[in-house]
C-alpha cells in the first residue's frame, strides 16, 4: 500500500493543535527558565555537584514511582481534564518554590520538598500531554505532531536558558519560578480555547481489577513497543542528566558561569531544533530507525565529552541536541503507533518512566561521577548507554519480527 508523506507542518493545519502547541511553547520557555534557576540555586546553596544531582532526582523520584498508575488515571478520565488539573497545581508549586527564594529565607529542605510536589503532579501531566496529541490531530498526523511537539520543546530549550541567564543577572533567581508560574497560564487557555467537537477523543476504560498489569503485559508482548521502553530506559538513566552534566561541565571543567550552561544548553537546544525540523519531514518510524539514532547519540556525546574547548563543546551540544530529537521522536511515535488506542496512557506512562523517571537512579550517579573523576566522565558513560541500547535495538525480537508501527494489535 502506498502512504502520502505529510508535509513538514502537515499538523499545524489542524486548528486545535495550532492552540495546544502554542500555549505549550510559552510554557515550556517557563519550564526551562525554572530547570536552569533550579540547578543554579541548588549549586549557590550547596557548591556540589552529588547535592545538584540529589536534587534533581528529588523532583523525578515520583515520576519512577507513580508514572504508571498515573498512566491508568489517563485512560479512565479525560486527558483535557486531567491537564487542567496538573496545569493549575504545577503553577502554584513553581509560584510557591519563588516566593521563598524572593523572601531571601529558602532552604535546601525547601526545594527538594517542592521539587517531591513538582515531580508528582509531572507524573501525570506527562503521559497525558503525550496522549492527548494523538487526540488534537488523529492518527494519521501522530508523528507529525509528536515530532512538532518535541522540537517546540527544544526550541523552548534554546530561549529558556537565554531568558534565564537575563532573569538571574538582573532581577535574580527567584523571578524565574514566578516566570515560570506565570506560563502555566497560557496552556490553560489554550485547553479552554479547544474546540471540543474537533478532538479525536479515545473513550475513557470503565474501572475494573488488573488494568495496571494488563498495561504491563501488553507492553511487554509488543516488540514495537517493548524495545524502546529498554532503549530509553537506558539512555534515560545515564545519558539524559544534561542538567546535572553540563553545568558542572561549565563550572569544574571550563571553569565558565552561569552564564557558560546557559551556552551549552543553548547550543543543545539548537541543534534539536535543526534535528526536529529534519524529523518532521520523514514519516519513518520503527526500532532499526531508533537503534541508528542510539548509535548517532553515542557519537554526539562522546565528542561532547571529549572536546577540548569551551567553543568545541558548544558546537558538540548542536550535534548532541539533534541526536537527542531523533532519538525521542523516533520512539516517542514508534510506541504511539503501536499501542492500542485503549492503552496508549498507560504505554505511554511508560515510556515517561523510561525517560525522566529514571532520573532518580541516574542523575546522583552522574553528579557523583563529575565530583569524583571529571564531568567528562560522566557523558562518557552517557554515550556507552547509547551503544548499549543500539545493542538492544539490533537484536531481533525472539518471537517473531516487530509488528508494524501504526497496525491495530491485540490486547
Amino acid at each position: 500500500m502506498t502512504t502520502t508523506t505529510p508535509s513538514m507542518f502537515a499538523a499545524l493545519a489542524v486548528p486545535n493543535f495550532r492552540r495546544y502547541v502554542f500555549g505549550q511553547a510559552l510554557s515550556l520557555i517557563g519550564t526551562w527558565v525554572e530547570t536552569v534557576a533550579q540547578a543554579l540555586l541548588v549549586l549557590h546553596l550547596t557548591h556540589s555537584g552529588t547535592i545538584l544531582g540529589l536534587t534533581t532526582a528529588a523532583r523525578f523520584a515520583p515520576i519512577l514511582l507513580l508514572s504508571p498508575y498515573a498512566g491508568l488515571l489517563v485512560d479512565r478520565y479525560s486527558k483535557r481534564h486531567v491537564l487542567l488539573a496538573t496545569q493549575i497545581g504545577l503553577g502554584l508549586v513553581s509560584a510557591t518554590l519563588g516566593v521563598s527564594v524572593l523572601s531571601g529565607h529558602v532552604a535546601l529542605w525547601q526545594v527538594v520538598a517542592l521539587a517531591l510536589l513538582f515531580g508528582t503532579l509531572s507524573a501525570v501531566d506527562n503521559p497525558a500531554r503525550q496522549a492527548f496529541v494523538a487526540e488534537v490531530v488523529g492518527r494519521e498526523l501522530v508523528r507529525n505532531a509528536v515530532t512538532l511537539n518535541s522540537t517546540t520543546v527544544n526550541v523552548a530549550r534554546v530561549i529558556g536558558p537565554a531568558v534565564a541567564a537575563v532573569l538571574v543577572t538582573t532581577v535574580g533567581i527567584g523571578w524565574c519560578f514566578i516566570g515560570n508560574a506565570v506560563s502555566f497560564g497560557f496552556v490553560i487557555a489554550s485547553l479552554l480555547g479547544l474546540d471540543v467537537r474537533q478532538l479525536h477523543p479515545v473513550a475513557p476504560i470503565a474501572r475494573a481489577r488488573g488494568q495496571l498489569r494488563a498495561g504491563l503485559r501488553y507492553a511487554a508482548g509488543v516488540p514495537a513497543i517493548a524495545r524502546p521502553l529498554l532503549m530509553m530506559a537506558l539512555v534515560g538513566t545515564f545519558t539524559f542528566e544534561f542538567e546535572v552534566s553540563l553545568p558542572l561541565l561549565a563550572r569544574d571543567t571550563f571553569h565558565g558561569t552561569d552564564t557558560t550552561y546557559s551556552w551549552l544548553i543553548g547550543a543543545l537546544g539548537a541543534g534539536a531544533i535543526a534535528g526536529g525540523l529534519y524529523a518532521a519531514r520523514s514519516a519513518r518510524t520503527g526500532v532499526t530507525r531508533l537503534t541508528r539514532a542510539a548509535v548517532a547519540f553515542a557519537v554526539a556525546v562522546g565528542l561532547a565529552a571529549v572536546a577540548p574547548t569551551l567553543p568545541t563543546a558548544v558546537a558538540a551540544c548542536v550535534l548532541v541536541g539533534a541526536a537527542t530529537i531523533t532519538f525521542l521522536t523516533t520512539g516517542n511515535s514508534t510506541i504511539q503507533l503501536a499501542a492500542d488506542p485503549s492503552y496508549r496512557g498507560r504505554v505511554t506512562a511508560l515510556w515517561s518512566t523510561a525517560l525522566v523517571g529514571s532520573t532518580p537512579i541516574g542523575s546522583p550517579i552522574v553528579g557523583l561521577i563529575s565530583d569524583r573523576v571529571g564531568p567528562r566522565y560522566a557523558l562518557l558513560l552517557g554515550a556507552l548507554a547509547c551503544l548499549a541500547a543500539a545493542v538492544i535495538g539490533a537484536r531481533r525480537p525472539a518471537h517473531g519480527v516487530d509488528p508494524v508501527p501504526g497496525n491495530t494489535l491485540p490486547a
